[in-house]
């Protein structure tokens, strides 16, 4: 199952709070958009869809994963870097096996 940082939840509860109307059904979420051959993830805040799997990240945050996209970040990590502005970005990482 995905994986989220401590920093990551706190760059998604930022996000969900900016949002208009209830924050506890929001959450971010994750579709495996596929086009011309590749795939992409697509990125929204919004609810959850029926079939959509949610893992309960640190401080509350949500993230929220369709089927394809769950199953193609199941040994993932979603943490967060700075990009060239300093900005916070997502990145995504392939968990630590063990041995």
């Amino acid at each position: 199952m995905l994986e989220v940082t401590p920093m990551a939840a706190e760059v998604i509860n930022e996000l969900t709070s900016q949002t208009e109307g209830t924050t506890e059904d929001i959450g971010l979420r994750f579709a495996l958009a596929t086009e011309q051959e590749s795939q992409a993830l697509e990125l929204s805040l919004s609810e959850a869809v029926d079939g959509d799997e949610v893992v309960a990240a640190p401080a509350g945050a949500k993230v929220l994963l369709e089927p394809a996209a769950a199953q193609y970040l199941e040994d993932k990590v979603l943490d967060v870097r700075q990009d060239a502005e300093g900005n916070p970005a997502f990145a995504i990482a392939r968990q630590d096996q063990p041995g």
